[in-house]
């Protein structure tokens, strides 16, 4: 039984086929496309694949974009099913004001940290950021409890948006400097520094509130161009989604 994991993020479509859809499987293969690729997939990424017998993912990109991402998954017998936010799941519980609206990347991202954290034996709070199009910082209790979170632009949205809003400044291709002396070192540091400074806020309010310093777990895209300017002590986790993912389908899809 093969299982084929999506992510389908705001501006790639990530995959992972395993050898079953349970935690700890076989990794058999691995991709990304930009959105704009998709309808493509069935016929460069996924051809001559092993048809999967069980698909999972999350969307955030909206109807439209899951939708043609359905139609490529035509070839398989296989009908994909999608993960939705929910009150709880997988021993996380949803503290969200309307957990449905949540978004289902933070929500498997933090299912995936939380087990990651207790497959080690460790019991403590959990900080989750994921640094990607946007940036999300979540805060989770010792016990599974989804606590709250932020949501940030990420380092490309900030930029155009000091692009398009003040004269003479332009998306710059410049260094992380501790005290900046051109504009596109106080660009590019300015940027980084609003996470990192949003990311140990978060961090000191767990600590405040759960009396115990966060383990912090980081993912996504751009989660390397941060590791550099981090105050928080943290583990870069590529493939936080799909563990998630793996933990998620392991129950729903029980033999």
């Amino acid at each position: 039984m093969t299982f084929l994991a999506l992510d389908v993020g705001n501006t790639r479509l990530k995959w992972a086929q395993y050898d079953a859809p349970v935690v700890g499987a076989k990794l058999l293969a691995h991709g990304a496309v930009f959105l704009e690729n998709i309808d493509r997939l069935a016929e460069d990424d996924w051809r001559g694949m092993p048809e999967p017998t069980a698909i999972l993912g999350c969307v955030v990109a909206g109807d439209t974009i899951k939708r043609r991402v359905a139609e490529q998954m035509e070839l398989w017998d296989a009908a994909p099913r999608w993960v939705h936010s929910s009150a709880e799941e997988a021993g996380l519980t949803n503290g969200y004001d309307h957990p449905g609206r949540l978004g289902a990347d933070r929500w498997v991202a933090m299912i995936g940290a939380h087990h990651r954290l207790l497959r080690r034996g460790i019991h403590k709070p959990c900080l989750v950021v994921m640094v990607g199009t946007a940036v999300t910082v979540e805060a989770i209790d010792a016990e599974g409890r989804f606590l709250g979170g932020l949501i940030l632009p990420g380092h490309g949205i900030m930029l155009r948006a000091l692009e398009s809003g003040t004269a003479g400044l332009h998306v710059p291709t410049g260094d992380v400097r501790a005290f900046p002396t051109n504009t596109s070192d106080a660009l590019t540091s300015g940027g980084t520094f609003a996470i990192a400074g949003a990311v140990q806020l978060m961090a000191d309010n767990i600590t405040r509130h759960c009396g115990q310093a966060p383990e912090c777990v980081m993912t996504g895209g751009a989660g390397w161009k941060m590791a550099p300017s981090m105050s928080v002590q943290f583990e870069l986790v590529e493939s936080l989604i799909f563990d998630g993912l793996l933990e998620v389908a392991s129950r729903r899809f029980k033999a």
